[in-house]
């Protein structure tokens, strides 16, 4: 098994559906990747085409146990004094990312734009996202827990 880093570059969305009857959304991006999740900035006062331009990373096996290798980008709008809102997501299939950075000791999807699919399963935008996944040269490398590094003492 092959651990290493997969870095994904949130770049921005175009044509979100607004959900507001007052104002523009205010759109941000859950990301998910096997139990991991990280969450974007929120593009305040940017309606339905934000720009991010954040990255992100995500600790990556390959080949791992249960063969679903997806990220799942949930585009949400904040809502201040209620629950945010669900705008749609986007999968997108890593598995030959994955396989290919193994072969090569690196691979990367340049930015490029997925469909946002909302819950009634209907087109509303897309977004763009870059990927690079880069194995660990040394496996036996430090391991970190919960933000601290275990250490010899």
């Amino acid at each position: 098994m092959t651990i290493g880093i997969m870095e994904v570059t949130l770049v921005g969305a175009r044509g979100l559906k607004d959900t507001e009857f007052f104002g523009g959304i205010d759109p941000y991006v859950l990301i998910q990747y096997k139990g991991q999740e990280r969450k974007s900035s929120i593009a305040r006062g940017q309606g339905s085409n934000p720009a991010w331009n954040e990255k992100f990373t995500f600790r990556a096996e390959y080949p791992g146990g249960d063969d679903q290798y997806k990220l799942i980008l949930k585009i949400m709008d904040h809502d201040t004094f209620s629950s945010d809102d669900y705008l749609g997501q986007s999968t997108i299939y890593l598995k030959e990312l994955l396989e290919l950075g193994v072969e090569n000791g690196k691979a990367e999807i340049h930015p490029q734009k997925y469909s946002i699919v909302a819950s009634d399963q209907t087109f509303s935008g897309e977004i763009q996202v870059g990927i690079t996944f880069t194995p660990k040269e040394d496996a036996n490398a430090e391991e970190e827990f919960g933000g601290w590094k275990e250490s010899d003492y």
